[in-house]
C-alpha cells in the first residue's frame, strides 16, 4: 500500500479557442509541477476553454484517439505521474465535456460531465453524461472525477461504501460564486470522508476573475493545499484517512439511494 501521494492543482490561463497556445502553456506547467506529485489536475476544458457557438465547438471538439490525448500520455510519460482534467470530446456526433486521467502506463479513463450549467449555454453545446465516474486504481489509491458544477448535486456523486479516497474537480469557477465554490468543496469531503481536489483555471474573462480558486481539502474539509508559486498541492496520507474511517463511521449511516 502506497501511503502517501502528492496531487498538484495547476491553475492554467485558459485561452478561448487556441488549443496549440494551450497545450504549449500546459507543458510549461507540467514541468514546473512539484517534483513528488504523483497527480496534476489542469482546470476544465483546458485545452480550449468553454466555446459557447456548437459550430465554433464542433470545430475543436476530438475523438479519444486524436491530439489531445495523445499530448497527455506523452507528458504522463515523460513526469511520470498522471494527469487529469477535461476536454472537448466528440462522440457520435455529440458534444461532451469530457473529464479524463491518463496514467504513465498509457491507462486513459474518462468521465462525461453529467450536470451541465443551465444558467450559461453549456447545457446547449454539450450532451450530458449517463455515467458515474469509474473509480480508478493509481499507485494504491482509489480515485473518482466530477467536473465544474458536478459539485452541486452530491447524490451523485455520493462515496458509497467509500468506493473513493479522492475526489478531482476540475474547473472553470469565477470569483463571484466563490463563497459556493469553496464550501462544496469542502461539503463534499467531509460527507464522503474523503480528500478533494478543486483545480480550477486562473486569468479572467467576461464572466469574472479565477485566480487564486484551487483548493484541496481533506476529509474534515480542512484545507490542507501549500503553495508553489502558482500551483497548489498537498501530500495526502491514506493511513491518516483509513484511521478516521475507521474510528467515525459515519458512511455506514449514509442512505443506500440509487441515482436513475
Amino acid at each position: 500500500m502506497m501511503d502517501k501521494i502528492c496531487i498538484s492543482a495547476l491553475p492554467i490561463d485558459v485561452a478561448k479557442g487556441d488549443v496549440n497556445y494551450n497545450l504549449s502553456e500546459t507543458e510549461k506547467w507540467l514541468s514546473q509541477a512539484p517534483r513528488s506529485t504523483d497527480v496534476a489536475v489542469l482546470p476544465e476544458l483546458f485545452s480550449t476553454g468553454f466555446l459557447r457557438e456548437p459550430a465554433e465547438a464542433a470545430t475543436l471538439a476530438e475523438e479519444n484517439t486524436l491530439r489531445t490525448k495523445d499530448f497527455l500520455l506523452k507528458q504522463a510519460r515523460l513526469h511520470n505521474f498522471a494527469i487529469c482534467g477535461s476536454f472537448l470530446a466528440l462522440e457520435n456526433q455529440h458534444l461532451f465535456n469530457r473529464a479524463f486521467f491518463a496514467e504513465p502506463n498509457g491507462d486513459f479513463a474518462i468521465y462525461d460531465k453529467r450536470h451541465l450549467f443551465s444558467v450559461s449555454e453549456e447545457s446547449k453545446v454539450f450532451t450530458a453524461g449517463q455515467s458515474q465516474s469509474p473509480i480508478i486504481r493509481f499507485r494504491s489509491w482509489n480515485i473518482a472525477m466530477a467536473v465544474c458544477y458536478d459539485v452541486r448535486f452530491p447524490a451523485w456523486i455520493r462515496n458509497t461504501g467509500l468506493k473513493y479516497d479522492v475526489l478531482l474537480v476540475p474547473a472553470n469557477w469565477p470569483d463571484k460564486r466563490s463563497f459556493a465554490w469553496t464550501h462544496l468543496l469542502q461539503a463534499r469531503a467531509i460527507e464522503n470522508q474523503a480528500y478533494v481536489v478543486g483545480a480550477n483555471r486562473s486569468g479572467e474573462d467576461k464572466f469574472g476573475c479565477y485566480d487564486n480558486q484551487s483548493y484541496i481539502f481533506n476529509y474534515l474539509g480542512e484545507s490542507i493545499g501549500k503553495a508553489d508559486g502558482p500551483i497548489i498541492y498537498a501530500t495526502l496520507s491514506h493511513a491518516m484517512l483509513s484511521d478516521f474511517r475507521e474510528k467515525f463511521t459515519f458512511w455506514k449511516d449514509a442512505d443506500n439511494i440509487m441515482i436513475n
